[in-house]
């Protein structure tokens, strides 16, 4: 079993670092396109960089206390939460980091959720149909899975995932509104310099589309990647397999749950699906729940 969950943590992190490095060098191939198309050259680069971090810096560090705001959560109580806080006091001795503060959102649709910028300011968030749905084993499969997010710097990961999605956006709406009003420095007379701009548009339409695309592969990765993680912790995945199976069979709605907020849960809390199964997989922030389960029920 060992040797399966270190393979299955080893392929998800090397496919995270393939994503990360292609997302930055996409980014850079644009800022060249936008750059050069409105005379700016490579500088645009630079700049991008420097805008977007300065317009995540708070979500980086205050990002925690919005998603527990907008998700209505309580801090739990250690007699009314007795199994949630012990579950979590051992998962965090066996995973080697800080018991994390510990949340229950009061509904009864169950799912987790973890945030945090890093082990020494982290939260692990459970419903409260979580809690009283799932039997001990399960509910240690699932903490598990969030403090392996934590273990693992997923929510560092995805908010520099976030700064990059940023950025794309920012350079598409600096290079619409720059053609819009006439801004860029002095365009070239050269031929190309018309089929740059083409490009352009094309490519401040379709980049942010992209980009979160992008994002939403590498959330799936990060998912996969606690799963397998969390079961190295517990050594039981059958117990985190069948958490997975109940929450995605249980048809509550997780009222609390916004686009926002939606890809930090264990499982979609949007159940719903209007589109085919593979366009639908293009912009789904978790890896399907078939698949994940049968990986589990492998190791």
């Amino acid at each position: 079993m060992v040797v399966s969950i270190y393979s299955q943590i080893d392929a998800n992190r090397k496919k995270t670092y393939f994503i990360m490095v292609f997302f930055i060098l996409f980014i850079i191939f644009i800022s060249y396109v936008f750059g050069k198309a409105l005379g700016y050259g490579g500088s645009l680069v630079g700049i991008a960089f420097i805008v977007s971090g300065i317009m995540t810096w708070s979500s980086y560090y205050f990002g925690d206390k919005i998603i527990l705001g907008l998700s209505g959560a309580r801090e739990a109580d250690r007699k009314r939460d007795f199994d949630f806080y012990t579950i979590s006091e051992n998962i965090a001795i066996g995973a080697g980091i800080p018991k994390p503060k510990l949340y229950v959102i009061e509904d009864s649709a169950p799912n987790a959720f973890a945030t945090g910028r890093d082990p020494q300011h982290a939260v692990v968030c459970a419903t409260r149909g979580l809690l009283q749905k799932l039997d001990r084993y399960e509910l240690e499969g699932v903490i598990a899975h969030e403090m392996s997010h934590i273990q693992n710097y997923d929510t560092r990961w995805m908010a520099v995932v976030s700064i990059l999605v940023g950025t794309v956006a920012f350079l598409s709406d600096w290079f619409m509104r720059s053609l819009w009003w006439g801004g860029g420095r002095r365009r070239d007379d050269r031929g190309g310099s018309g089929i740059l701009i083409i490009l352009g548009i094309v490519f401040a339409i379709l980049t942010p589309i992209i980009a979160t695309l992008i994002q939403f592969a590498v959330s799936r990765k990060r998912e996969f990647l606690a799963d397998a993680s969390g079961t190295l912790i517990t050594r039981n995945p059958k117990a985190l397999a069948m958490a997975l199976e109940k929450i995605s069979q249980d048809k509550e709605v997780l009222e609390a749950a916004t686009n926002a907020t939606a890809h930090l849960y264990i499982i979609n809390p949007f159940k719903d699906k209007n589109f085919t199964a593979w366009f639908s997989s293009l912009f789904n922030t978790h890896p399907p729940i078939e698949e994940r389960i049968k990986i589990l029920r492998s190791m």
